[in-house]
């Protein structure tokens, strides 16, 4: 997770800095703030230190997660109580969850505002500098409809933004805060969607990158079905769009008719981010995630047949409450065997407020890292040979920045990499003048472990 700072032109309001915490569906969040400020004439700035005011918007959702949001609060208030900024404002999840508990824990913070008080974001930053103090927090209950999220001022380079297509979940895993923070499962209607993602092809995104807590469900409060699918073929037609990335795979309501869409589809990429968090039964059942080890496999197996050159990437969870030592290691082997192309672990995070939290069999921190430092050793050895099972082939590469040290090669992806938690393709600038937001048509001549080292075959497009 990533603190991101951006800037834009003069206005005369005030200004202040933002500090974007969390996953992208909270960045989606910030963005939508970030516009809303600027509409009413507040200006961004690079650095807090000088500004009128500072917005952190936190996560909440495991203890790693928590404990940055809370040092990057308490940087902001040492700012404010050396005078170099008026005011704190905290928005986001770690305020929904904590409410009046974080204002008692640390007075000095000016507004909270949860996560769906960010509408009124201009209204609180207006009371801050007016020295209005009646009103501290802000938070509204969760929509039965997701909010539109169409004008905001993007963090991303400007070729790649996320596109949020509901919010909330009704899933309920044993070990997840989520919906206690973002409510019930809530779908954005399609032509919504649709229009949010013009908007932000006309503002330069050439990959969009769809986003929910749980993508597959997608559209049956609205329609009494999953609708995803159909979401997809509209999308598919967007004019000027080129990449769309699919995250957030629950592995139920993938139907073959999905599949198919994927498959055929012109600008839908190989791509599912897929989350399984275990693959023993009991476990699985422990967390509450309504699938079995036999249906996740034939899943797997039908993805893999049915969506030629496919990148799956997955999470796992090590140490959940109970989770024995032949559990896990059905666990390693697993892993080892389907050879997942992307695959991240997380240790099992304690939350009081979650069923799991009451389990017997609560496991040590040691057990946890080492179970899950074990998995990676063994993905690590997965990722290697797969990058180096590259060399030689065709790529097309979507460019995102220079090389730091060195101005003649550029940081890229592939179609099997999402931005901040995949790798990266090197690609030297020698033969073809390149840019940013480029798509170039690579060799790939090297690998360097997770990464890989390309050369263009041609102009820029």
């Amino acid at each position: 997770m990533d603190t991101q700072y951006s800037s834009n032109r003069c206005h005369t309001k005030g200004t202040y800095a933002f500090v974007s915490l969390g996953c992208p569906k909270n960045l989606v969040d910030s963005e939508r703030m970030l516009g809303l400020l600027q509409l009413d004439g507040y200006r961004l700035v690079d650095e807090p230190d000088g500004s009128d005011f500072v917005i952190v918007n936190t996560c909440g959702f495991i203890e790693q997660a928590r404990q940055e949001s809370y040092q990057t609060i308490d940087e902001m208030l040492d700012l404010k109580h050396r005078g170099r900024t008026r005011g704190v404002i905290v928005a986001g999840c770690l305020a929904e969850r904590q409410r009046e508990q974080m204002l008692q824990d640390r007075p000095q913070i000016d507004s909270l505002v949860g996560v769906f008080g960010r509408e009124e974001v201009t209204r609180v930053a207006d009371r801050l500098l007016g020295n209005l103090a009646e009103q501290r927090s802000v938070f509204q209950p969760a929509p039965i409809r997701a909010l539109s999220d169409h004008d905001r001022l993007r963090i991303t380079p400007p070729h790649v933004a996320y596109l949020k297509i509901s919010e909330g979940c009704d899933r309920l895993c044993t070990f997840c805060a989520i919906p206690q923070m973002r409510g019930k499962h809530a779908s954005k209607p399609i032509e919504e969607i649709v229009s949010e993602a013009r908007q932000l092809v006309a503002s330069g995104t050439r990959e969009l990158i769809l986003v929910a807590q749980d993508t597959t469900y997608y559209g049956t409060d609205l329609y009494g079905e999953p609708r995803l699918t159909e979401l997809l073929k509209q999308l598919d037609v967007v004019d000027g769009l080129d990449w769309i990335r699919l995250m957030y795979f629950y592995p139920m309501y993938i139907d073959d008719a999905l599949i198919d869409t994927i498959s055929s589809a012109e600008k839908i990429l190989p791509y599912i981010d897929m989350p399984l968090q275990h693959i023993n039964d009991d476990l699985l059942r422990r967390m509450a995630r309504r699938v079995t080890r036999r249906e996740t496999e034939a899943l797997i197996d039908k993805l893999r047949d049915r969506i030629p050159g496919l990148t799956l990437r997955t999470t796992l969870i090590t140490g959940f409450p109970g989770e024995t030592d032949s559990q896990f290691e059905e666990l390693a082997d697993f892993v080892r065997r389907r050879r997942f192309e992307r695959l991240g672990v997380f240790t099992y995070s304690y939350e009081d407020s979650t069923p799991s939290a009451r389990l017997a069999g609560q496991l040590s921190e040691t057990i946890k890292r080492d179970r899950r430092d074990e998995l990676m050793r063994i993905q690590q050895e997965i990722a290697f040979a797969w990058s180096a099972a590259q060399i030689g082939r065709q790529q097309d590469v979507i460019l995102d920045r220079r090389l730091e040290d060195d101005n003649n090669v550029w940081v890229g992806r592939t179609i099997a990499d999402a931005p901040d938690v995949d790798s990266v393709a090197l690609v030297s600038e020698d033969q073809h003048a390149l840019c940013s937001g480029a798509l170039v048509g690579c060799e790939i001549v090297a690998n360097h472990q997770y990464d890989l080292v390309g050369v263009a075959t041609g102009p820029p497009r």
